[in-house]
């Protein structure tokens, strides 16, 4: 797929695609001369969806809850997994890839801002680095999260959007699953994704990680 098929008018109407491409490309950060070894937890077989490749997932709905309005994220909470990060907004950069968080600060988090808000109707997305040169960074642990975990999302309007993690898993870089892992399920749903799989010097990691959440709470 070329890289002109993701131009910012082109993203307008289909975000997912292209942050599909910024997930292959923009978070196998090189670790180096750091010592990792065995490397970030990956997903266990337990944690899969248990769904096709090509279907987003489908949750029972809970008509009782009723989703958020749209408001942008400050923070992320995963006591799973001790994450307590400050969210960014993301944006494109100059040519038209979804950006990803300064990797510099291992304690931080982006949120594509023009994309679904947390608790919105939709698929929200949430990225982050597995490590950087100095070691792990936010979403390390986050292979090792399983069924029944939350996560807290956070807002600008002071309400706090709680997901429950539903499967959890590790998709080639060459052949990820976009329409699974950013469709729209029509219910709040949260993906917070990283980079997994297996790792080499020359070319990083091979995979990313993908937590896959619904709403279950606002507060």
């Amino acid at each position: 797929m070329g890289r002109d098929s993701w131009r910012p008018e082109r993203i307008r109407h289909s975000p997912w695609g292209a942050l599909a491409l910024a997930m292959l490309t923009g978070l196998a950060l090189m670790r180096n001369g750091a010592d990792l070894s065995p490397g970030p937890p990956q997903p266990v077989a337990a944690a899969s969806v248990g769904r096709s490749q090509d279907a987003p997932a489908a949750p029972v709905a809970n008509p009782a809850l009723r989703p958020l309005p749209y408001a942008p994220v400050d923070r992320v909470v995963i006591p799973a997994i001790q994450v307590d990060a400050p969210v960014v907004d993301v944006n494109l950069d100059p040519d038209g890839w979804i950006e990803t968080p300064p990797p510099e600060d291992p304690n931080l988090a982006g949120w594509y801002q023009n994309g679904i808000a947390p608790g919105q109707t939709g698929t929200s997305v949430i990225v982050g680095h597995v490590d950087n040169k100095a070691g792990p960074a936010v979403f390390y642990g986050l292979g090792s999260l399983v069924k029944g975990d939350r996560v807290e999302i956070e807002r600008s309007d002071d309400r706090v959007a709680v997901f429950e993690v539903y499967g959890v898993e590790v998709f080639a870089k060459n052949d990820f699953p976009g329409a699974r892992v950013y469709g729209d399920t029509g219910q709040p749903e949260l993906r917070v994704i990283t980079c997994g799989g297996g790792y080499t010097k020359a070319n990083g990691y091979d995979g990313n990680v993908v937590a896959f959440a619904r709403l279950v709470e606002t507060r």
